[in-house]
């Protein structure tokens, strides 16, 4: 009898051993195939991250993978709250910008597609032309590092400015080196830059706070970048987590043939396939 009593504990224990075991392992079921679904907490900005997120999103959904989509107004808190792990990937910023700002977070980030480009556009609401700012006329651009540079480099191609020579995009205000008409440069959050429209003669504007605003960025913009712009916008992750077999089936969605008609036909130019 006790030995058929040690068995049993013997047993149980065992198989509760076991069970824990088997609690403690990393699932990952859209790499297993097991049939459960997996949940990605994807950040991004409402156009048109957010809503080419949104249009994937049933397909995903039968592969196996559900999107959590995370709206953010601001270019801060998506890589921020990647690398403290409230993220499992952000979709609103281009390459500079999430080196830039991973370097000096000293946060752990990559990149596993290039989706679309968003040419950077000038705008105004008082002015028809370049040729029509006045002498002293306040312009507004982005305040962020990459940013700034690649508007005063849109700046300087359409004879605006004259940067100092090499600076390419990585240009300051400081970096000016000809300025005829002395134009004020007001260095604004890039979200605000559509509210202060009214108050500057141009304003140099990304294209997805156009497009919130209702600008169109072909017709609106007095000049814009042209298509061949080096900022492609790209799914970010943490590097630990590039080869995540859901991750990976998001990136593959968002560079499949059916987003680069839903881009052709939703944004008509304004945003670009880069795949």
């Amino acid at each position: 009898m006790k030995k058929l009593l040690l068995g049993a504990m013997t047993l149980l224990l065992s198989a509760s051993l076991a069970a824990c075991g088997t609690d403690s392992a990393p699932k990952d079921n859209a790499a297993t195939g097991d049939g459960g679904v997996v949940t990605l907490k994807v950040g991004a900005t409402p156009v048109p991250h957010e809503e080419i997120l949104k249009h994937i999103a049933p397909q995903l959904e039968k592969e196996g993978v559900h999107l959590e989509i995370v709206p953010f107004n601001d270019y801060i808190q998506p890589n921020v709250q990647l690398g403290d792990k409230q993220l499992d990937a952000n979709f609103f910023q281009h390459i500079p910008y999430l080196e830039e700002f991973a370097q000096e977070r000293n946060l752990d980030l990559t990149h596993i597609a290039g989706v679309h480009i968003e040419p950077m556009g000038a705008y105004s609401q008082k002015y028809k032309k370049t040729a029509d700012l006045p002498n002293g006329a306040t312009i507004a651009v982005p305040n962020d590092v990459t940013q700034v540079g690649r508007s005063l480099a849109l700046l300087e191609k359409n004879g605006l400015i004259k940067l100092k020579e090499g600076v390419g995009i990585s240009g300051t205000i400081k970096d000016i080196v000809e300025n005829n008409k002395k134009f004020k440069f007001n260095e604004l959050e890039a979200a605000m830059l559509p509210r202060v429209l009214p108050e500057v003669d141009l304003a140099v504007i990304n294209t997805n706070y156009a497009l919130e605003a209702n600008l169109v960025p072909t017709q609106d913009a007095l000049f814009i970048e042209d298509k061949d712009s080096p900022y492609v916008n790209v799914l970010a992750v943490r590097t630990a987590d590039k080869d995540n077999a859901a991750l990976q089936k998001l990136a593959k969605a968002l560079n499949s043939e059916d987003v680069k008609t839903f881009i052709n036909d939703k944004y008509k130019g304004a945003v670009v396939p880069a795949f």
